[in-house]
């Protein structure tokens, strides 16, 4: 066996799963309301169809003031229960256990009606809670207790208990946020009571043959946060009070310091629930504890498994990127999975904008139902000869779901391997996750049959013959036309990004950027990181990135948070945008500050508002405003131009004029920013319609 520890079962005394793998809440807002249970119930079996050893929910409310936004999931009432019975039995159908999260989300709640144990706003919501009384505290416990009860009464293997990520129980733990003076406030000791009075009653109230899973904030990377005597006391008592496994929880939502980003450490934070397995061991408890964040790959949670870090692990996001995953990892197919990177651009991105959540490299994740893959000999269709002209993310995917089908494909590129746009993203410290989507596409063309025709520049008359052709031949930087940027006098002082990012040209100490779309960013991240050229990052030192953010040992400092120690930049960088207004606003909704705080951390200068005036050897003119006013030199060594794309599709035109049957996707259809999200899409739509 190629994982023991990972597929190895785990018996939890009145039941065993079958492997060491949770599949970890996420919100998908699939939960919320009634209209998606169907959809919700697919999306479910579908993961469980790939072996998952226990499936844990989207959170839902046991209440309405636990809601986290008005209509959210809630499970308070036999008729909502009786609804949750298509998906208890979807999953059950497949050979799966499945538990529902419990989630009250206190101050966090983005609605009116939040609750919290005292009147402090959250720097996340604009409502300021009611603190609650005792009573109220009393009607919130009962709310838990019959959430679960009513969890049981839907065909639910057990509940998820959501105490950590500065939710509703979090906020009664911590001193900065539970200032009461009663017996739920002062000392630790009536800090704890919320937790282990739901647990105790609750464990009362379903029995002792009910999977209690309680997610315990051990990190929480806030000012005044648990210390690691508190965070161990609750650990144990909670333990001996009723939960058969604790899950952990790293971050309040207000930390300031990235969690689950693609730029945070494989498994960065298993240490923590190791000190904890550690501490709860030698106190003779033997609870199973879940280790959690950034594990994507059978080989990663193997290894956090074999080194006694936890006793399972929970993988939320690589389950939207590939359902089979434990399939897979148990067939020696670990090549085949379709690996999370992190990007958030489809899951958290779509949370915060109200959208269903999916996934940027399976955008059939929670669409199982509306965009399927069906096999032209189950329909009526004609095997087709398709030639697809590009190979990044939307031919890519374009061309392997069309042979995955049965069509007769061919992959031409220009360049002598695949990926296009991806091959520059996977050169930016902290996104070296990208290789996976490349490494999976490469497997997916061997498996599918594809014939790659690489080093291949086609004209319209190479693609005669084709019944379809598919152009994604991407983008080509936009020309910013700046007065002297093609002196031949200043050569070599000039480059655009793919000089940098593709070609390795080399660049000086200080730098002007113009642009600071995602790929102006990515650029001034990978020039302002020392080393980054030879391939350091970050990422790949868990040690120097927790130094780099203030991530400390919570048993010498509450919260595990002390002051950033970045390392000096290796450039001086000014980054510069035409428009006014804060620079990467582009950026995805829960990334985005994480870029900015990088960058800020490295002195990057930012300007906005700039018109771009000449480019000399002294470095880059700009002036400010309509009006053009106070010019201003910014001194610089290398004018690195990233000022968007334009559509790259000079064989549309001939293609259509000969007759063939044409179709544009991906950067080719739109380049605006550039979109992997929409070019995969595009890509697997287009190959599931022809």
């Amino acid at each position: 066996m190629s994982y023991p520890h990972l597929l190895a079962p785990l018996d939890l005394g009145f039941t065993t799963l079958k492997n060491r793998v949770l599949m970890g809440s996420m919100h998908t807002g699939l939960e919320d309301g009634r209209k998606h249970f169907e959809r919700m119930a697919h999306y479910f079996a579908e993961r469980a169809r790939g072996e998952v050893g226990l499936i844990v929910t989207g959170g839902f409310a046991p209440n309405i003031e636990g809601w986290a936004k008005p209509f959210a999931g809630t499970l308070a009432s036999s008729g909502a229960a009786r609804r949750h019975h298509l998906i208890t039995k979807a999953v059950h159908d497949e050979g799966g256990k499945i538990a529902l999260q419990i989630l009250h989300t206190g101050r966090y709640g983005y609605q009116p009606f939040c609750v919290a144990p005292s009147r402090i706003q959250s720097p996340i919501s604009p409502f300021t809670p009611r603190e609650l009384s005792e009573r109220g505290i009393e009607r919130q416990i009962r709310a838990f207790v019959r959430c679960a009860k009513l969890a049981r009464e839907a065909g639910y293997d057990g509940v998820e208990v959501m105490g950590s990520e500065g939710y509703f129980i979090n906020q009664f733990l911590v001193a900065h946020t539970n200032q009461r003076q009663d017996g739920w406030g002062g000392s630790y000791e009536n800090r704890m009571r919320l937790p282990l009075e739901i647990l105790a009653r609750m464990r009362a109230a379903v029995g002792p043959d009910f999977i209690i899973i309680y997610r315990l904030s051990m990190l929480d990377l806030i000012p005044n946060g648990s210390s690691w005597d508190e965070v161990v006391e609750l650990a144990k008592r909670v333990a001996a009070g009723g939960a058969t496994i604790i899950n952990t929880g790293i971050g309040w939502h207000e930390a300031r310091i990235p969690t689950i980003a693609t730029s945070v450490p494989r498994a960065g934070f298993a240490w923590v629930t190791q000190k904890l397995r550690t501490e709860l061991r030698a106190a003779g408890i033997t609870t199973p504890l879940i280790t959690s964040n950034r594990i994507n790959t059978p080989e990663v949670a193997e290894n956090v498994l074999a080194e006694g870090s936890a006793d399972m692990v929970s993988m939320a996001r690589p389950f939207l990127a590939d359902p089979d995953f434990v399939k897979k990892a148990r067939e020696n197919r670990a090549d085949e999975i379709n690996t999370c990177i992190a990007c958030n651009q489809a899951c958290l991105d779509h949370t915060f904008a109200q959208k269903i959540s999916t996934c940027l490299v399976n955008p059939r994740a929670a669409y199982e139902q509306e965009l399927r893959i069906v096999p032209i000999a189950a329909t009526s269709q004609p095997r087709k000869k398709i030639a697809v002209v590009g190979a990044g993310p939307a031919g890519l995917a374009a061309a392997t779901t069309l042979a995955e089908r049965g069509h007769a494909v061919e992959l031409f590129d220009a360049a002598a391997q695949i990926g296009g746009q991806f091959n520059m993203a996977r050169r930016i410290p902290g996104k070296e996750e990208f290789a996976e989507t490349l490494r999976y596409f490469g497997r997916r063309i061997e498996t599918t049959g594809v014939r790659l025709r690489l080093n291949r520049r086609v004209a319209a008359e190479d693609l005669r013959g084709f019944d379809e052709v598919l152009l994604a031949t991407g983008v080509t930087p936009r020309d910013p036309r700046i007065k002297g940027q093609d002196d031949p006098a200043l050569a070599g002082k000039v480059l655009s990004y793919i000089d940098v990012l593709l070609h390795g040209k080399p660049v000086g100490r200080r730098v002007a950027i113009v642009g600071a779309g995602g790929i102006g960013f990515d650029v001034a991240e990978y020039l302002a990181e020392a080393g980054a050229e030879e391939g350091h990052s970050l990422t790949l030192d868990p040690a120097a990135w927790r130094r780099e953010w203030g991530v400390a040992d919570p048993a010498e400092v509450r919260g595990g948070l002390v002051r950033a120690q970045p390392a000096a930049p290796a450039r001086e960088i000014t980054l510069l945008q035409r428009k006014s207004g804060k620079l990467g606003a582009s950026l995805g909704k829960t990334t985005g500050w994480i870029h900015r705080a990088a960058l800020k951390m490295k002195g990057v200068e930012m300007l906005a508002g700039v018109n771009y005036e000449a480019i000399t050897a002294e470095g880059l003119w700009v002036s400010y405003g309509e009006q053009r006013k106070d010019s201003q030199l910014i001194a610089a060594d290398t004018i690195v131009l990233c000022a968007g794309q334009e559509p790259l599709r000079e064989l549309e035109a001939p293609l259509r004029a000969a007759g063939a049957r044409v179709h544009l996707i991906g950067g080719a259809l739109e380049a605006g920013e550039l979109d992997a999200k929409r070019a995969i899409l595009q890509g697997t739509r287009l190959a599931a319609s022809l």
